[in-house]
């Protein structure tokens, strides 16, 4: 008698691996799109902290008719490195928190606080609207507030170092004695002819300068038409060029911003070479210096109103590079950010925009206003004129009267 053969149901080791190398070609194609709309959606979150920032920055000046200064607070009494006040340098990013939903942070900052960072009692307490904005030990200034901060951006502050921010406002085309505008840390008024407050008025072209307000009637280019902040990253110490600064001391101040080119990295042109740099601290014999103080990078103080935490200009495209004098000084810093291909940048008015790495940015080899350009006007030439940075530099520029046909929205 024959047995009948049972016919078990199953799949061949031949199947098994087709349907495998099938869900892997799958995976591999789906993975992509996965990054991509996690990368779309940060974008977004990041474009509504900006949105948030623009309409806190229109109730402040609803309510006090005016914009908050670049770097204001408390005057000078004790020197640089003294608990007793702000040193006339907090950003006007603090002035803002209670217009963004942070009155809880507000109130410690607007009030006296008599506890350290690790708790510990302070006698005397710290005085109303804060130390110096770089202080380690002032809570405040290390509370992270999540609207100033890029989803897309991955780099974290530690404990014990001042949080970041992410958004930075806008000071122009030019940067000609903008580290204080003729006002100094005791408040006190420069007179000088070339120097002083009112001599240097005609190179603060943005909406924002240092120890100055600035109000909506100030911005006659149109509140559409002209930035007020753009995006910024927090420096990952990596050497990527929009990250970290390059300090030249007076060379800065005398050379276009196709000058610096040459101190990138030829393979990765979004990094900085820093074999060409000769170490140390600013002037290096007209090399770079590069700033290696992990407290002294873009955007890793937000408290801080000096121009190289809490600015940029519309001089070298989004995602360029970043060149100063030295810590604390005045130099050309770019908008940049983490999201492929450009940056956001939040008008006036309040719409924020993406703006590409590749806007038109004009003539790179003109020499910033409030140097000698060799086009026979001296020193001055430029005061008034129309920005040579092109598009990006017109939108830059407050009362220049450029004419801007561009829909930066569609």
């Amino acid at each position: 008698m024959q047995i009948p053969r049972i016919k078990r149901k199953g799949f061949t080791l031949v199947e098994l691996l087709v349907v495998i190398a099938i869900i892997g070609v799958l995976v591999g194609l789906l993975l992509p799109a996965v990054q991509a709309a996690r990368e779309a959606a940060r974008r977004m979150s990041c474009s509504n902290n900006f949105k948030q920032i623009g309409l806190g920055l229109h109730n402040y000046h609803a309510a006090y008719k005016n914009l908050p200064m670049l770097a204001g607070g408390t005057h000078e009494t004790g020197g640089m490195g003294a608990d007793n006040s702000n040193i006339f340098w907090l950003s006007w990013l603090v002035p803002l928190t209670p217009f963004i939903e942070q009155q809880a942070l507000w109130e410690q900052v607007s009030n006296p606080l008599a506890f350290n960072r690790t708790g510990t009692i302070r006698n005397p307490p710290y005085p109303a609207m804060g130390p110096n904005p770089w202080s380690q030990n002032y809570q405040p200034w290390l509370t992270q507030v999540p609207t100033f901060r890029c989803p897309s951006d991955p780099t974290q502050p530690v404990e014990y170092r001042v949080a970041f921010t992410n958004y930075t406002g806008c000071v122009g085309d030019a940067f000609f004695e903008q580290s204080e505008s003729g006002i100094n840390n005791q408040g006190n008024v420069n007179g000088s002819n070339s120097w002083g407050e009112e001599s240097t008025e005609r190179w603060a072209r943005g909406v924002f300068r240092t120890r100055h307000f600035t109000k909506f009637r100030d911005i006659k280019d149109g509140l559409s038409n002209t930035i007020m902040g753009g995006e910024c990253v927090v420096s990952a110490l990596d050497g990527r060029a929009s990250g970290i600064n390059m300090e030249f001391d007076n060379t800065v101040w005398d050379q276009p911003p196709a000058y610096f080119k040459q101190y990138l990295d030829p393979e990765r042109p979004a990094y900085l070479n820093t074999n060409t740099s000769t170490g140390g601290l600013a002037p290096c014999g007209g090399k770079p210096c590069y700033e290696r103080n992990p407290n002294h990078q873009r955007g890793r103080r937000w408290s801080d109103g000096r121009l190289e935490y809490s600015s940029f200009h519309t001089i070298q495209p989004p995602n360029s590079y970043n060149i100063q004098r030295w810590h604390g000084q005045a130099g050309s810093f770019c908008a940049s950010s983490y999201h492929q291909g450009g940056a956001h940048i939040l008008m006036a008015d309040g719409a924020v925009v993406f703006i590409t790495d590749s806007i038109e940015s004009g003539d790179q080899n003109h020499v910033a206003y409030g140097r000698d350009n060799g086009d026979g006007r001296g020193w001055e030439g430029g005061a008034g004129r129309e920005s040579p940075y092109g598009l990006w530099g017109a939108l830059g520029t407050k009362d220049a009267k450029e004419s801007i046909e561009e829909q930066l929205n569609q």
